[in-house]
């Protein structure tokens, strides 16, 4: 009966490897938000968030997860745009160090600007679980639009990425 049991679970975890492996998302349509918030981490991620936003699709944005010790100056140089983009337009959220304190991170930043609509721009194999902390973190009301950076993530990336999001959703479950 162990054995069963045993086999059942990891028939279930292998499916849904399965399934979020097959099922990544991807970009968003384009759709106006008050608000873009883009997690650092991954290539094009900053980019993407700022073509969306000089193209209109929101007023203000949120990179989250920078280390303290960038500067907007040094961030608008890399990436070769204005500073004033920066000045006018883009917060650097420092506090994040993980998906999870990104979450929280960005639902602070949300309510101190009275956003109630979001696009969240990350890697394709990164989005769900980074779904799952916003959605646990924003206010009731607030719409979160995913928008997904396509990439070509290795088995490995994406093995340690659904056991992650396995991991994180199991915790959620008993509290932590």
């Amino acid at each position: 009966m162990v054995r069963r049991i045993l086999s059942l679970l990891v028939l279930l975890w292998a499916l849904g490897f399965a399934v979020f492996a097959i099922r990544l998302p991807g970009p968003a349509e384009l759709e106006r938000t008050d608000a873009i918030i883009v997690l650092t981490g991954g290539e094009y991620r900053i980019d993407r968030g700022i073509e969306l936003l000089e193209a209109g699709q929101a007023d203000r944005m949120l990179i989250s997860g920078v280390n303290r010790t960038v500067r907007p100056v040094e961030l608008a140089e890399e990436i070769g745009k204005p500073e004033a983009l920066f000045d006018c337009c883009i917060d650097l959220g420092q506090e994040a160090v993980d998906t999870r304190s990104n979450g929280a991170e960005a639902a602070r930043w949300m309510r101190e600007n009275r956003f109630t609509s979001v696009r969240l721009v990350t890697t394709d194999w990164h989005m769900p679980r980074a779904r799952f902390e916003f959605d646990r973190e924003l206010d009731d009301g607030v719409t979160l639009l995913p928008d997904a950076v396509v990439s070509e993530p290795s088995f490995m990336q994406l093995f340690l990425e659904y056991n992650k999001y396995l991991l994180r959703r199991l915790s959620a479950m008993i509290g932590l």
